[in-house]
């Protein structure tokens, strides 16, 4: 993203998780170190099946009476069911709040500057009583707004913010290996592992206990990660749940479509590095996996 730049994200819920027991709650369940999660520091984290697969991605940020979840608007409902069912006798209350906050997304140096000027050196900052904090995942995808929306218009004044589309940071998303859209058809199609949780930054290897901790942790440690999931290109509309070929050899499959695709690759037999940077064929059309930042 450019500087003097600002995103107004739009499709993204928020679900607050206030109570007594918030912390401890979400530690149990989540794929990240709640514990870590204060008004300096905020997290990427999943929630996971008992047997790893991925189900949902969020960021985790403190609030004055618990956490807020930022999470793509489409999965509330269903974010916001998982939960429940692990709620039991803690004293928590998980409410959709989405009509209270929006995301704006600010160039990573803007970021740096404000830090700077209030004289702060943590990866989450209080500004004008918002949270500013730095995307867990890259710097290349900024730092992340949390505010009411007749707030952030005063924030983008006060920093002489010009606001532009959202397509630029789909695109940076994309080619960076991060997907933003089509979530929903990663579900229980693949590991968390295997949808780079880890890469991510989505999961905390050194803490306790949390839902599909012990195969998440076993795959790492045996080193059993066979597939990744990575950005795509082609010509043409790619369908979901389109094989891909190499050489007459099924390597992958599309898991989400247009207009950013994603495709889970194996790793092996044959050799990622072999077919990375070739023509693939899906469906009769040629496709390429588009190099990301992030190693594989």
């Amino acid at each position: 993203m450019e500087k003097n730049k600002i995103i107004i994200l739009e499709g993204r819920g928020f679900i607050s998780v206030n109570g007594q027991d918030a912390g401890g709650f979400l530690q149990n369940i989540l794929s990240n170190d709640v514990d870590k999660v204060n008004l300096n520091n905020s997290v990427f984290s999943a929630i996971l099946t008992p047997q790893g697969k991925y189900l949902y991605e969020f960021f985790v940020i403190k609030s004055k009476n618990g956490y807020l979840l930022d999470c793509d608007g489409g999965l509330i409902n269903e974010i916001i069911e998982t939960l429940s069912k692990y709620k039991l006798r803690s004293k928590i209350e998980i409410k959709d709040t989405s009509k209270d906050y929006t995301v704006g997304l600010l160039n990573f140096e803007n970021f740096q500057e404000i830090k700077n000027k209030d004289k702060l050196n943590t990866q989450t900052i209080i500004y004008r009583d918002s949270p500013i904090f730095v995307d867990p995942r890259s710097n290349l995808l900024g730092a992340r707004i949390i505010s009411k929306l007749e707030k952030l218009y005063l924030t983008i004044k006060k920093l002489n913010l010009k606001i532009v589309e959202e397509k630029d940071y789909l695109d940076i998303c994309h080619k960076a290996g991060f997907p933003t859209k089509g979530l929903e058809n990663l579900k229980e199609k693949l590991f968390g592992l295997e949808a780079n949780l880890d890469k991510n930054h989505a999961i905390d290897f050194k803490k306790g206990c949390y839902v599909g901790q012990e195969n998440t942790a076993r795959m790492s440690l045996k080193k059993k990660i066979r597939k990744r999931l990575l950005p795509v290109s082609s010509a043409e509309d790619i369908n979901l749940l389109s094989d891909i070929y190499y050489q007459k050899k099924l390597i992958g499959k599309i898991l989400i479509s247009k207009p950013y695709p994603f495709a889970l690759f194996k790793l092996n037999d044959p050799d990622l590095k072999e077919f990375h940077d070739k023509e693939l064929i899906c469906e009769n059309s040629s496709i390429k996996i588009i190099n990301t930042l992030k190693e594989v």
